[in-house]
Order: structure tokens, then sequence, then C-alpha cells
């Protein structure tokens, strides 16, 4: 299967196939780390018939669903291995940060969804309300206590993800902020977790406002990226400039500023939700995408 294939498809499922074994992806992790082929300018997910081909037991197993290309069908599945494991020849395990830009789009979801239920499994061992061991369902991605009857499934926590865009006498520019937990001098896009009761809109307007004083308008939907750090779906608006000028929240936020697309300094790579934001702005107003690449 070409795991480039612009045509990939893949259909989550909770129950394994039933027929012949085949050759699998498999997401093996230890920790938060991911197995890979080591190559030099790209990473590569193990298609192995099972764990025991590497040499590998995992603790254990989840089936992910299928990956379909081209009418050819990749079943997918995730394992998580014991903290002493070491990789195999030619091998080696790897933070998904450091893959996001050698693994392949469908690749890097794919290992995204699998630490998410490799984590939900580990954690959703005992019940949380009364501690009995919990039991997996069938049909549907759950643990259910067969005790008190409290069912959990695979945790998300909504976060909004915003372009601001700003049309005055100095022309059109866009709100880029570098957060203080960035190690190197990237700016992005503001973003920010869901409240309680609050709606999306709500969240991008407050979390503007916190993070750099602006008050923001005529707010729209862009998008939505699954995001595996820890267990994230960014939902992606665009919002105009309202009233306001910069001040940044220090707790938040090292520094901020409007930039025009000629002028645009580090910011995230794709195939990030942040860098679509900016790109397809950079398409509207004429600029150069490589800047953003």
């Amino acid at each position: 299967m070409s795991e480039s294939s612009a045509s990939a498809q893949f259909y989550p499922a909770a129950l394994p196939p039933t027929g012949p074994a085949e050759p699998a992806l498999w997401f093996l992790f230890r920790g938060a780390r991911l197995l890979v082929v080591e190559e030099a300018e790209r990473a590569i997910v193990p298609l192995v018939m099972t764990p025991a081909e590497l040499g590998l037991t995992p603790l254990r197993w989840q089936y992910l669903g299928r990956l379909v290309a081209d009418d050819e069908v990749t079943h997918c599945f995730s394992g998580e291995l014991a903290e002493e494991t070491e990789p195999p020849p030619g091998m080696r395990f790897e933070n998904l940060r450091a893959l996001f830009p050698r693994l392949s789009e469908m690749h890097f979801r794919l290992a995204g969804r699998a630490v998410q239920i490799v984590d939900w499994d580990r954690t959703h061992q005992y019940c949380g309300r009364c501690g009995s061991p919990t039991e997996n369902q069938i049909h549907d991605r759950a643990k259910r206590c067969p005790v008190c009857g409290l069912t959990n499934y695979p945790r998300l926590a909504p976060a909004v993800i915003m372009r601001v865009e700003r049309q005055d006498e100095e022309g059109r520019r866009i709100l880029l902020g570098r957060a203080t937990r960035f190690p190197t001098a990237m700016f992005s896009v503001l973003a920010g977790f869901v409240e309680p009761g609050e709606t999306l809109e709500e969240c991008v307007a407050r979390e503007v406002l916190e993070e750099t004083g602006i008050q923001v308008k005529n707010i729209r939907y862009f998008g939505s990226q699954p995001w595996p750090f820890p267990h994230s779906l960014m939902i992606a608006f665009v919002a105009e400039h309202e009233a306001g000028e910069i001040v940044v929240d220090p707790g938040e936020m090292a520094e901020a500023g409007w930039f025009a697309a000629g002028a645009l300094p580090n910011v995230p790579p794709p195939p990030s939700i942040a860098n679509r934001l900016i790109t397809s702005w950079l398409e509207v107003v004429g600029g150069d995408k490589r800047q953003a690449t």
C-alpha cells in the first residue's frame, strides 16, 4: 500500500478481523514513544503479521480499524510495550512530536489515534467510581464496570485554534504569538482549551482577549484536526480584529504581534492545522506559501 495515497481512508472499529491473518500496521508504544523503522528522511511503521515477528510481546493490544487505499485493505493495531523493552535491530522508539514531519500524514493521524487508545486502555483497567476491574465492550470502544455499571469511552479535550486578521492603514496582517513553552522562536496562531459550559465561539473570543488583550468579531468556522498531545481535538476558526492593542499575558505568551504576508516569522510546519490557517490566508492575500512550509 502506498502510504501517501490521496484516496486512503481509515475506518475505525473495535472488533478485530476474524478471517486469515495478514500483515498489519502495528503502532507499538513504549510509554508515549512509537516504534518505527529507521530511515534517513522518514520513519516507517512496521507492517508485520504480529509483534512476535519482531521479538516483542505487548502487555496489551487493541484493534484500531481498516486502512483502505487503492482498494487494498490493511488492518491496523496498537500495542503497549513494557518500559524496559529494547527496540529490534534497525528500529527505534521516537516521540510523536519528533515524528511529526517524518511520518506520512495518514500514518501520523493513525499514530495519534493509537497512542490515545493505548493510554486510555492503560489508565482504565479499573473503575474510577468503585475500583472494580473493567470489561471491554464488544461493539463499542468502551470499558464498563460490571459492578456499578460505569462506562468510560476514550477521552477528548476540545480546543480552539484561531487566525485573527486585521486590515488598517498598515495593510492586511494576522496575529501570531510565541508561547512561553516554545523552546525555539516559533510563532503560531493562538489556541486554547474550551471551558465547561462555553461555546466554541465564546472560547475563541475569551482566549484571544486573555492572551493578547485583543477583542474579535465575525468568528467563523474553518476546520478541525485530531491532535494527540495528549488527547485534543483542534477546532479552527478565523476572526477579525474589533478593538484593542496587544498586551500579552506573560503567563501564556512570550510575545505577540501583527505580521504581514511578506514578513512572517518561523511558523508551524504542515500538516498541522495551524499551518493550514496561515497558508490559506497567504493564498487570499497573495503571499508566498513557501514562507509557511
